[in-house]
């Protein structure tokens, strides 16, 4: 099981991208269920939507209907997230980036991300990043 992040979504999405073997590597050896958190995706459809042919936000949208990403709502994680902004105020944490961190631990504790400030929140053992640097 892998909680998903948006720099982890849009680097999937971009075959040019020059993470996107690695991340793909890590996402197809993960073999799922794969879980986007609702707190990142209007953050996600933002960046496909203004980055890429509208048809790659389509496919996005798709794969959430046919529940190949499956939406997690974490109604009971705002505590959990309020917690980790203020822990984490010297890094660019906010709301998104703690409702991933909240999604991973309830779910194994594996998030599929390309953001190096979600390093230090694995130092202490909450989670653990993919793909490895």
């Amino acid at each position: 099981m892998i909680t998903l992040d948006t720099s982890a979504v849009v680097a999937l999405a971009n075959r040019g991208d020059p993470d996107h073997a690695r991340v793909n590597e890590s996402f197809v050896e993960d073999g799922g269920p794969y879980f986007v958190p609702t707190g990142i995706l209007a953050e996600v459809c933002y960046f496909l939507e203004t980055r890429f042919h509208p048809d790659v936000l389509d496919a996005f949208l798709d794969h959430l209907e046919r529940s190949l990403f499956t939406l997690d709502c974490g109604e009971g994680d705002l505590v959990r997230i309020r917690s980790l902004v203020r822990r984490y105020a010297d890094l660019p944490l906010g709301y998104a980036d703690a409702a991933v961190i909240a999604c991973a631990e309830r779910f194994g504790g594996k998030v599929l991300t390309l953001d190096r400030h979600f390093t230090v929140v694995a130092s202490e053992g909450a989670i653990e990043v993919f793909p490895s640097r």
